[in-house]
């Protein structure tokens, strides 16, 4: 069976695929280098990976790593991805999650980066192994979810090239279609970049990764250094910041 991405890419007109041709041309010409693979790999205080996927090319997606950057700042580990791995990506995922160093898997993706989320998602449920948050934004492709996931949440600009998410009837989990395209500033381009986006990507994924209590406050508390002319002794006995 195609997966989504298969089956959309097929209906690419000829004028679209020309523009993409010229856009790897030109990129080839100015000796711009496109890691194929993961980026920015971190390691993180929490028991949490996100993958966040960027779109088409792998060059127009640059906020999945900025995402990715103040992710890591707070101890979450989070890798950048082109989505023509998505395969990878959901076996890499898997291979982490049995192996118990993940418990908490989060998926990003941006245009087609976020076509390619269900197929990831449904490859993971055929291994068994949960999503608990995906986050969509304008996927440039009318995509049905299927499989197990905790939370799916679909941002799009409903006057551009974004589109919903449909649910399959093996689908398991919630899924959010937001439209966004009144928010200043947001167009399919600009959507994984805006500061407001960023923000409201970042507290969601927050709240899926530290919902099992205790992750951020423990990252916080081994932060701590002892009060000047303070004992260490009282540095460990000081308590801990609310969440």
């Amino acid at each position: 069976m195609k997966s989504n991405s298969d089956s959309k890419l097929s209906c690419l007109s000829a004028p679209w695929l020309g523009w993409l041709r010229t856009v790897a041309i030109t990129i080839m010409l100015l000796g711009l280098s496109i890691n194929p693979g993961a980026a920015h790999a971190a390691p993180g205080e929490s028991n949490a990976h996100v993958y966040l996927v960027r779109g088409v090319l792998n060059i127009f997606s640059l906020g999945m790593d900025e995402i990715a950057a103040k992710l890591q700042q707070q101890g979450i580990a989070a890798t950048v991805h082109n989505h023509m791995l998505w395969a990878s990506i959901a076996d890499d995922a898997a291979a982490e999650y049995k192996s118990g160093r993940v418990k908490t898997i989060v998926l990003v993706g941006h245009s087609s980066g976020a076509t390619v989320l269900p197929d990831i998602v449904a490859r993971l449920d055929r291994q068994g192994v949960p999503v608990k948050l995906a986050i969509g934004l304008d996927s440039v492709f009318r995509t049905s979810l299927a499989g197990r996931v905790g939370r799916y949440v679909n941002f799009y600009v409903a006057n551009g090239a974004g589109t919903r998410v449909e649910k399959a009837r093996d689908f398991q989990g919630t899924l959010e279609n937001v439209d966004v395209e009144k928010l200043p500033g947001v167009s399919h381009l600009t959507i994984d970049k805006n500061q407001f986006m960023q923000q409201k990507i970042i507290a969601a994924i927050d709240a899926a990764v530290f919902s099992d209590g205790g992750l951020k406050r423990a990252g916080r508390e081994k932060k701590q250094q002892p009060a000047r002319g303070g004992s260490p002794q009282a540095s460990r006995t000081r308590p801990a910041a609310s969440d």
